[in-house]
């Protein structure tokens, strides 16, 4: 049985294909649009899912859809009834879910000459976060939580995951939402564009929660696990916010009231520079999710008692607060699949189908390889077709026909303080660069920041960089680690490591580490068993390969993002390229001058 998981007509589109129950691919539309969170119809990933599948639309059984408008029917009349929203509101809600039932006519269109055959499924939103959490996770039976904006009328939804089933015991419906909170909170502090979630995750380490009080005005704990928005202070429910979910980036206007203001003080303007303030309202935004999370769990556990919990949603993402579940709650194991916002829908829709069509479980999801690779003799045609660019621009190119003398030789240029692109197998699914499609640097070099800053990335110098770290060496870096492949929980690192490890070390001693297991990323791992053979550290810094765009998803893309930016080294699989014109990095700086320096500052 051939299914085809869909997130569309939001952010985020995705598609994932099923053969059996086993997932054989999947992408974010982003990568093959090249606009960051493209929401739409996801038309170029499931064109990369048939062929990397070996079939075409013909021959797929059943379309799986992570949005069921026809949910929460009475519920939604409720809340006409009760807040008489403005008629425009209701209007453009009324389009949006007219352009949601047409996607039979949307494959028709993006494949003309293949007549899908199959079934349209649609399963409703947050049962298919559920499904992708619990179903990919290792865990025969585990507590499931899926938190977020909005979907489907709700905003949160627990409940248990035993075997092929999950059972939803609770929902927290619109207009409340906590992730909406943190939502208008991240505008309100002046990251004005969709998924800016994660500079406030960010910026909160640098200040102090001093308006936690006031905010506990905003959100109110309810009993039970629940909690609900004071409305006075955000306008989603009952006006027509402006966004865009049709054909490229997510537009929204600002969800919050002139009463946010009135409580906080002035909005920051997006070009206005951040004071302590800023820092401490960033704080307390987090500090507040924190609180609604721990509450939620408090009586998730109380239900259940199962130790194991499977999250899922955009707030999933929130890494911060992963890291402490653990420590907080009572809760021992924890899995977030790696695309566990809105794109991973596409993977839940798809399993919850299987398995409510009598699937067996397949195996639980232990990496994140899911997207297009490209073989050598693509990369070697692309480098023939360049080869008198790359050498008037000054870059050697050098062929490797044994992967472990590559990664001795990467790991030496790491070591030497250069900045390199790595681009090896298959492309990453969720948001986090994993070691498919990266940028390696020294995790010991305290002037990092800078560096990548000056010669890539140009982004907020609050913003930490994580480390990937051999598995079987996690332990003695990280305190209160369990196996974290997709990079989804921040965790002190050990006090005796930290000045040894400056560039991953966040501002309150914390990194988020990505453990790396030889089954499921030979070559990376092998990358930084040879870092860790010359340096005595077990890790490397990861940041995704991209400037300002999505994460690279061809060679041609990583080539074009290399050659643009002051990348020092190219690794493109087998080959690799280097800029024998370029100025040599900086000397490392003396590590216990960095660490003092790294923990003053702290």
């Amino acid at each position: 049985m051939i299914i085809l998981g869909l997130n569309a007509y939001h952010a985020d589109a995705a598609a994932c294909l099923l053969r059996d129950g086993q997932i054989v691919a999947a992408a974010e539309e982003e990568r093959f649009r090249r606009i960051k969170h493209w929401a739409g119809f996801p038309s170029q990933a499931i064109a990369y899912c048939l062929q990397e599948a070996g079939v075409g639309l013909g021959v797929v059984d059943h379309v799986a859809v992570n949005s069921d408008p026809k949910v929460h029917r009475l519920e939604r009349l409720a809340h006409l009834a009760r807040h008489r929203p403005d008629l425009a509101l209701v209007l453009d809600r009324f389009r949006n879910r007219r352009k949601r039932l047409s996607v039979a006519d949307e494959l028709a269109v993006a494949f003309p000459g293949q007549r899908f055959k199959g079934s349209v499924h649609r399963v409703e939103h947050h049962l298919a976060h559920l499904a992708s959490a619990f179903f990919a996770s290792p865990f025969e039976e585990a507590a499931v939580l899926s938190l977020d904006g909005f979907g489907d009328f709700s905003s949160t939804a627990w409940g248990s995951g035993h075997g092929n089933a999950i059972a939803i015991e609770k929902r927290v419906l619109f207009p409340h939402s906590i992730g909406l909170f943190y939502q208008a909170l991240t505008q309100y502090l002046g990251f004005p564009h969709y998924g800016d979630e994660y500079k406030v995750m960010g910026l909160a380490p640098y200040g102090r929660p001093t308006f936690l009080d006031r905010l506990r005005r905003v959100v109110r704990l309810e009993a039970a696990g629940t909690f609900a928005l004071d409305l006075r202070y955000f306008r989603h429910h009952r006006e027509k916010i402006a966004f865009d979910w049709q054909g490229g980036a997510p537009v929204f206007a600002p969800l919050y009231s002139d009463a946010l203001e009135g409580l906080l003080g002035p909005a920051r303007a997006p070009n206005e520079a951040l004071t302590e303030r800023h820092h401490d309202i960033a704080s307390s935004v987090q500090a507040l999710y924190e609180e609604v999370l721990d509450h939620i769990l408090q009586a998730v556990w109380d239900k259940y008692r199962l130790p194991n919990l499977a999250l899922a949603g955009g707030c999933a993402l929130n890494s911060v607060a992963n890291g402490k579940i653990r420590q907080t709650t009572a809760f021992r194991h924890l899995y977030v699949q790696p695309a566990a916002g809105d794109a991973g829908g596409a993977l839940g829709a798809a399993l919850a189908l299987w398995h409510q069509t009598g699937g067996r479980r397949t195996a639980a999801m232990d990496h994140a390889y899911w997207g297009p690779a490209y073989a050598p003799d693509d990369i070697d045609q692309l480098l023939a077709a360049e080869t008198a660019n790359l050498a008037a621009m000054g870059c050697d190119i050098r062929h490797f026909g044994d992967d472990g003398e590559l990664c001795r030789e990467t790991a030496s240029a790491i070591a030497a303080g250069h900045v390199v692109g790595w681009f090896d197998g298959r492309m990453e699914w969720g948001p986090r660069a994993l070691g498919s499609r990266s940028i390696l640097c020294d995790p010991r070099r305290a002037d990092i920041k800078q560096l990548l800053n000056h010669k890539i990335k140009r982004r907020e110098s609050f913003r930490p960089f994580a480390p990937s770290i051999l598995t079987e060496h996690a332990a003695d870096w990280f305190e209160g680690i369990d196996e974290v492949p997709f990079m989804t929980e921040v965790l002190p690192v050990r006090r005796d490591k930290r000045a040894l490890v400056p560039a991953i070390t966040h501002v309150d001693g914390t990194g988020r580490p990505q453990t790396v297991q030889h089954h499921a990323n030979p070559a990376y791992h092998t990358l930084i068993s040879a870092f860790f053979a010359q340096t005595g550290v077990p890790m490397v810094l990861n940041t995704s390969f991209n400037e300002n765009e999505p994460i690279v998803c061809t060679p041609r893309e990583a080539l074009d993002c290399f050659l643009r930016t002051r990348m020092d080294i190219l690794v493109l699989g087998h080959v690799i390229i280097r800029r024998r014109q370029d100025v040599a990095p900086a000397a490392m700086p003396d590590s216990r001058h960095a660490a003092d320096k790294h923990v003053a500052g702290s």
